[in-house]
């Protein structure tokens, strides 16, 4: 028999079986079943996967290991970190709900990453929108240098709409998660806002900055001239949070200003981080430090650590 042959062979062998499943299918079937309506449980020329959700609570911290030498404490070291132990392995690989939840992880981090700031959540604050240097988000991943720079028509537009020389700016920045602003800024906001106003402390014209990295704010104070800029800018999503947010501030930003003059608190988010109502007061406190100081970074640890030098606590003395 020639190759040919062989493949008609198959095919009819393979026609037949379908036909005969087919049958069986249809005679233990329901009347139901068989007036059109697929009974549960029946067989169908469709191939079925029935796995669980592996993203649930209680699948994600299921212990994978079969036969674990001590199970409570497997569940309790699990119950401490959101890393991925205790998970099995099927031979030298992972177990499909693991490799499923995997997958399911980094699709949330590709959201968060790709995603788009809400216009709603931007109108609720009434913040207007300029944009960095960067033209997509491709560019964006590729060149950071241009999310710290503004556009001449965002310099335009800020010299237009923003009030000078506050006491504090707020700016909002995508960052690399735009989950992190469109879940936590509605709770954050509100909280730095009215901890600025009750310390009688003077807030510039917040708005929102498309394709930003933290770097933006020392272009921003260019134009503005505050005593402290403040972004609040979404983190690299990991496959635990996608959705983690920072607070990121300088003492009069400007050129040539680094990390290593800039405060930040970071890890806000309400999925295992810092709860956002928390996080704003804890912001405001820093920028009363900040601005009480005229110092932020290196030169604010270094100032804190000669005031408590010059003036220790009385349980110290």
């Amino acid at each position: 028999m020639d190759q040919n042959q062989i493949e008609a062979v198959v095919q009819a062998v393979l026609a037949e079986l379908k036909k005969k499943d087919v049958q069986a299918a249809t005679a233990s079937a329901p009347a139901s079943a068989k007036s059109g309506v697929p009974a549960a449980g029946a067989k169908t020329n469709a191939l079925i996967i029935d796995l669980p959700d592996p993203t649930t609570p209680e699948v994600r911290n299921a212990v994978g290991v079969e036969h674990p030498m001590d199970p409570e404490g497997l569940l309790n070291l699990k119950s401490t970190t959101p890393a991925r132990i205790g998970s099995g392995r099927a031979g030298p690989r992972p177990r499909t709900r693991s490799w499923l939840l995997f997958q399911a992880d980094h699709g949330v981090t590709q959201d968060a990453i790709y995603g788009e700031v809400k216009q709603e959540v931007l109108d609720q604050f009434g913040l207007f929108t300029v944009q960095t240097q960067v033209a997509d988000k491709a560019e964006y991943l590729l060149r950071p240098d241009l999310g710290r720079l503004l556009t001449p028509e965002a310099k335009m537009l800020i010299e237009q709409k923003c009030v000078k020389k506050p006491q504090v700016q707020i700016v909002v920045g995508d960052g690399l998660s735009a989950a992190a602003i469109n879940n936590n800024l509605p709770q954050i906001f509100p909280v730095i806002k009215q901890g600025l106003e009750a310390s009688g402390i003077s807030m510039g014209t917040p708005f929102f900055i498309k394709f930003a990295r933290v770097g933006v704010i020392n272009d921003v104070n260019t134009v503005i001239g505050a005593d402290v800029v403040v972004i609040l800018i979404g983190e690299r999503p990991g496959l635990g949070v996608a959705d983690a947010l920072s607070a990121y501030m300088g003492w009069r930003p400007g050129p040539g200003k680094t990390d290593a003059q800039r405060d930040v608190i970071c890890m806000i988010t309400n999925n295992g981080g810092l709860n956002p109502l928390e996080a704003g007061a804890f912001v405001v406190e820093l920028i009363k430090k900040i601005l009480k100081n005229q110092a932020s970074g290196v030169e604010l640890k270094l100032k804190s650590s000669e005031e408590i030098t010059e003036h220790p606590p009385s349980d110290v003395l």
